[in-house]
Formats: C-alpha cells, structure tokens, sequence
C-alpha cells in the first residue's frame, strides 16, 4: 500500500528534533492544546501533510464553505500538517489539525515512518480535558511517560488507579511512537468542566510546561491578555450566582487540602454536577 502522507521536496536541516503533537477534538477542551501549537507553528514551512481524503469522514467534518456577495469562493477542507519550527538552539516539529475520523492504525505508522526519517529523538503530546477542579487555582497538568522518569517540572503521571475512557487518536499514536522505540511524553492540562469555550488559561500553563521540558522560550501571542480577560469575565459570572459560587469553593478547598478528585472520583464528581443540571449546590 502506498503511503498516504507527502514529505517536502526540500527539507530544512534538522538537529535532533523533537516532535509536539496536538489535535483538535477529544483531548483538547477549552481547545488549550491546539492553540498552544497554533502559536508554535506560526511562519514555520510545512515539511509533511497527509491526505485528508483517506483520514477524514466529511459527513462528520465538512469543509468550510465561503460564500461571498452570493458566489461560492472558497472550500477549506481539513487537513494535518507537520511544520519544522526553530527555538532557540531546538528544532521542533509541529504536527496538528482535525483528529483523524478513519485509518488511526496507518496514520500512526506513516507518522513513525516520518518521524524515522526526519532522526526525530522524542515525542511530546500536548492535551486538555475537563476535570472537577476551580478557575480560581492554577492549572493542574498531568502527564504520561514511556519510559519513566522523563517528566519534568514537578509534572507527575497520572491520575493514579485504573481509569478507562474512550482513546484518542493522540494517545494512539503516542503509544505507537514509543512502541516503535521513540520516547514519548504527554502533558494534559485540566480544565475546570463548568466553563466551555476557549481557555487561554490553560493554553499559558501548557506552554510553561512545554518551556520547562525543552530548555528554552516559547511564544505566547495574545494568551496573556486573553487569560487575564476570561478570568475577570469567570470571576463574574461566578459571584453573580451564590450556587455556582459554592461550588467553586468546595473545589478550591478541595485542591488546597489536596483532596482533589481522581480517577473514579473526579467522574463521579462530574456526573453528579450534570445530573443537578448545573446547579451546584
């Protein structure tokens, strides 16, 4: 079977890259991971993509039309792309877009194959999920690891026990690169799940984790005003309302205690705030 991915015709020099890889879906609430390599990619040259007809179920994820004064002037379909980015002294590789609908198993081994061809030496997963915890405290990041011990800043494994949940295509591949003999890392922030929409807040805390495991600095754009704005507007909507403002509460008193939910327990506390509809009391 003939791959199904697209390799530049001129490859820039690459010293012993390493690999960020988000998607946008599954793992991305509050879409902190993909903007976080959004930011990464900005003006770097597209080294990789890959064909959007063999990944992706259009009835599930259309094209986006442009309709201009009546004409029809534009499809934007989606795609993935791989992007070489420069850091400091590090070349990182930018590989994000719409998580895949179909082919997850060939499309992990096609990135193995490029990533061998390219002499990539790690890989890092960028992710974001909702969890029981407050916009009022710092971001959590969990991590995953193989092999142990690569973690860093503080960023543990986690969550602890045995937890079962639909896999993305992110986590597919993560597992397949290092399968496949390349290290691989994974940080997921925790978003609070009451807030939907954008969370800048989030995006700044994967970007200072992303800092500390690769040694230099990494663009921001927008994301501080854009934090600073959404936790005036959240601080609001929480003191306008004493059920919501409880419930943040009893989460920030959870995490200073250190009894923040986990596993099993951070589920059970999800379920039960939908199953009151959202009223926290």
């Amino acid at each position: 079977m003939p791959p199904f991915y697209t390799l530049a015709d001129d490859l820039p020099p690459l010293d012993d890259p390493v690999v960020v890889v988000a998607f946008d879906g599954w793992v991305d609430a509050g879409a902190a991971a993909t903007t976080v390599l959004e930011l990464l990619g900005i003006g770097a040259p597209v080294v990789a993509t890959w064909d959007s007809d063999e990944l992706f179920d259009y009835r599930a994820r259309r094209p986006t039309m442009e309709i201009r004064d009546g004409v029809l002037a534009r499809l934007t379909w989606p795609e993935i792309t791989l992007r070489a980015a420069r850091f400091g002294d590090r070349d990182v590789l930018v590989l994000t877009g719409a998580e895949p609908d179909d082919q997850w198993r060939r499309f992990a081994a096609s990135v193995v194959e490029v990533l061998h061809k390219l002499g990539v030496r790690e890989w890092i997963s960028l992710g974001s999920i909702p969890a029981a915890v407050a916009h009022t405290r710092p971001v959590p990041i969990m991590g995953t690891a193989s092999p142990d011990g690569v973690l860093r800043g503080g960023v543990k494994p986690g969550p602890t026990g045995l937890l079962k949940v639909p896999a993305a295509a992110l986590s597919v591949l993560e597992m397949t690169v290092a399968e496949a003999g390349i290290p691989s890392v994974g940080y997921f922030a925790q978003i609070p799940h009451y807030v939907s929409g954008p969370y800048a807040l989030a995006a700044l805390e994967l970007i200072a984790s992303l800092e500390l495991h690769l040694g230099v600095p990494l663009p921001r754009g927008d994301l501080p005003d854009e934090g600073r704005q959404l936790r005036q507007r959240l601080d609001a909507a929480a003191a306008a309302d004493e059920a919501t403002q409880a419930y943040v509460e009893r989460l920030e008193s959870m995490v200073d205690e250190s009894r923040r939910p986990e596993g099993d327990d951070l589920i059970a506390e999800i379920e039960r705030f939908l199953r009151s509809g959202g009223d926290a009391s």
